[in-house]
């Protein structure tokens, strides 16, 4: 190993990347624990039957609408304030979030702590993959955001562990304790040199969001940015969100458990985005990956569907099969943060994953319109083939980013 094969390496591994991957793995362990604990917290609090799943749909439009409003909170702040202060500032939010979740007593409180924990949950990753972008050197950088995403999502397996071992409370505590550990590595992190360079520039205009909308051509880089993304979230959202009434549907021999689903499926993604950011470098190229995964994704829903009668084991392997196809989640965040400016940056990489995230809300929605006129299975064809038909145009409509110096400014008033 060569002198600067051994200094690439160590810049892969320094503390700004394992920190910004941890604080995405305690983000992911709070995001998917509510999902696994929604049941027993909310009969603790008194519900049963069909309110279980009215104030389950409740909360979790709750803490989407955190999120949603996090992102751009937490986006414009990264670029006026600072990468490493707003990603704190979210570790720091969610944790205390995730403590006072372990604490409540009432739907209310429930509701409003889910909120704000979405709120917190917002702002850590973007701000993540806008500090690894710019620290690290454009031959290395994609090693960087992977490491991030695929320790990330390992948070979810963790999740569905510790909620099987403990109660409910206790879950929420430890997610809490873990995000507030983080914040003991805040010392030792630096501050992007590409932003503090900014600083230091006078009539530099930073975080203006309503910039993304003003210029056609900037617009149209912001939406297909957002749209590459959304495939990802139509398998989550819907075939494995919804998996048991599938498994049913395709003629799965067992029961099937959403946990378990959710599990495996992010055990995928694991592995598909390692895969995937090492390929994007292999390969030199982002959009020659991402489009690999979305042929992956047509691949793995057919096959989902064409399982036939097999055991749950078998369906919880097209469940991993579809995580894997889906892990392309930190290319396509590099994606959007690689094609604006400095001054623009954390705002689009930390609004894009927030608003791929909301669009829960329409594709669940088309997919409960198609299901007036069509089957479960083909209510959930015709919405993917939408999804995917979207992401396909919109990555094609993108410029190739891998080898893109990221020291610039977008130019607006």
């Amino acid at each position: 190993m060569t002198q600067n094969q051994i200094s690439s390496a160590r810049s892969v591994f320094s503390l700004p990347v394992i920190v910004a991957a941890l604080g995405y793995f305690v983000d992911i362990y709070d995001l998917v624990l509510f999902s696994i604990v929604r049941v027993p917290s909310l009969k603790s609090l008194g519900l049963s039957g069909q309110e279980l799943l009215d104030n389950g749909v409740l909360l979790l439009n709750m803490q989407m609408a955190g999120m949603l409003l996090g992102g751009i909170i937490w986006g414009v702040m990264g670029d006026r304030k600072g990468r490493l202060k707003i990603m704190f500032g979210s570790i720091f939010l969610y944790s205390l979030a995730n403590i006072a979740n372990g604490m409540v007593t009432s739907l209310s409180a429930y509701a409003a702590l889910r909120f704000i924990a979405g709120i917190g949950l917002a702002g850590e990753l973007g701000a993540g993959i806008t500090l690894v972008s710019e620290i690290l050197h454009k031959s290395i950088r994609g090693y960087g955001t992977m490491i991030v995403a695929s320790l990330g999502v390992c948070g979810a397996i963790l999740a569905n562990f510790i909620a099987s071992a403990y109660d409910w409370r206790n879950a929420f505590y430890i997610g809490g304790a873990l995000g507030l550990v983080i914040l003991i590595t805040r010392i030792s992190v630096a501050e992007s040199g590409m932003f503090r360079a900014m600083t230091e520039r006078q009539g530099i205009s930073r975080g203006k969001m309503l910039a993304l909308f003003t210029d056609r051509k900037r617009f149209l880089r912001y939406l297909n940015s957002i749209l590459i993304g959304v495939p990802i979230w139509f398998v989550v959202a819907i075939l494995i969100t919804f998996s048991p009434e599938f498994a049913k549907a395709v003629g799965t021999t067992g029961p099937v458990s959403a946990g378990n689903a959710v599990m495996f499926c992010y055990l995928g993604l694991v592995f598909g985005d390692l895969t995937s950011g090492l390929l994007s470098q292999a390969l030199k190229s982002r959009k020659k990956v991402v489009l690999l995964y979305m042929l992956l994704i047509v691949a793995g829903i057919a096959f989902y569907f064409l399982q036939g009668s097999r055991s749950p084991g078998f369906f919880y392997g097209a469940c991993f099969g579809l995580g894997f196809a889906s892990g392309y989640w930190a290319v396509f965040i590099t994606i959007a943060a690689e094609q604006f400016g400095t001054n623009l940056r954390a705002t689009v990489a930390t609004t894009v994953p927030n608003f791929v995230r909301g669009m829960v809300v329409p594709i669940t929605l088309l997919f409960q319109f198609f299901r007036h006129s069509l089957s479960l299975e083909a209510s959930a064809l015709a919405v993917g083939a939408l999804c995917l038909a979207a992401g396909f145009a919109a990555l094609f409509s993108l410029e190739e980013s891998f080898h893109k110096d990221l020291d610039y400014f977008e130019e607006f008033l």
